[in-house]
């Protein structure tokens, strides 16, 4: 059924798409539709409660290109996102669960969207889209690829496959992702999408020391060039408190003393 709006909500939608605009600030249409400050205020309250348009910050929405008809609107994730790094000035990447299902590592569709950012943390809900923000210094953004928006927004930035790779080890926890990533990344390498060397290189510059740790002893077992191992055993000092191959299962087995890894069972 289409949706009753007032004549307020209808030019404010029509403005906005004559404009072009995708988004509105506090401000924006006090003089052209004359409108006080509180009317304003209301008025995007009421479109926003009503689910026409998207509240991503503080005075800033999102605005279907588009009178929504019979329904609500919501902006897709991709957008949602951009906007919300752009109205905060920050760097972001979707990573995690929804990286993996892009790849094809996990079959699972996630119900919200994962983002490594430089500027918030927590979860937060732009019209119909989850966000989960996990926040990281600046160093640990990049390593990206680029996806094209359905609608023709701007693309999606996502983690790499390989990056993705190394972060199914590096976050394991947050994202349960361990010991499927070891298989992920078995597949992977034989199957020749990643590059070994890419995967040393990513897991330096993106893992810490227990990744550096399990991803090492992996690539031993299968066999990579030794040159490639040196570089990742060299910036491990010396240890007598080895970490489980597996995480979370009991740390019984043999110990591989090269990585300080032991070995409690098979992924």
């Amino acid at each position: 059924m289409k949706r009753n709006i007032g004549r307020l909500e209808a030019q404010l939608l029509a403005y906005a798409q004559m404009r072009g605009w995708t988004t509105v600030r506090t401000g924006d249409l006090r003089k052209p539709m004359r409108l006080s400050a509180d009317q304003e205020r209301k008025l995007f309250s009421r479109l926003a409660r009503a689910g026409m348009i998207a509240r991503v910050w503080r005075g800033l929405y999102l605005v279907p290109p588009r009178l929504p008809l019979g329904g609500k609107w919501s902006p897709d994730e991709g957008l949602a996102l951009a906007t919300l790094m752009a109205a905060r000035g920050g760097r972001y990447q979707i990573c995690g669960l929804n990286a993996f299902n892009r790849y094809g590592f996990d079959e699972q569709m996630p119900n919200r969207l994962y983002a490594y950012n430089n500027r918030l943390s927590g979860d937060r809900i732009i019209g119909s889209v989850q966000l989960t923000l996990i926040k990281v210094a600046d160093a640990r953004l990049g390593a990206t690829e680029e996806a094209a928006s359905p609608d023709g927004g701007p693309p999606a930035i996502y983690s790499s496959r390989a990056r993705s790779l190394v972060d199914s080890v590096y976050d394991w926890s947050r994202f349960g992702s361990l010991p499927r990533g070891y298989r992920w990344i078995r597949s992977e390498l034989e199957a020749k999408r990643v590059k070994a060397a890419d995967l040393v290189e990513l897991t330096l510059s993106y893992g810490d020391r227990g990744t550096i740790r399990r991803i090492g002893a992996m690539l031993e077992r299968e066999g990579i060039a030794e040159t490639l191992l040196r570089k990742l055993d060299r910036v491990l000092p010396a240890t007598s408190s080895p970490i489980p191959w597996i995480p979370r299962r009991a740390k019984r087995g043999p110990v591989e003393r090269r990585w300080g890894v032991v070995w409690n069972g098979e992924a």
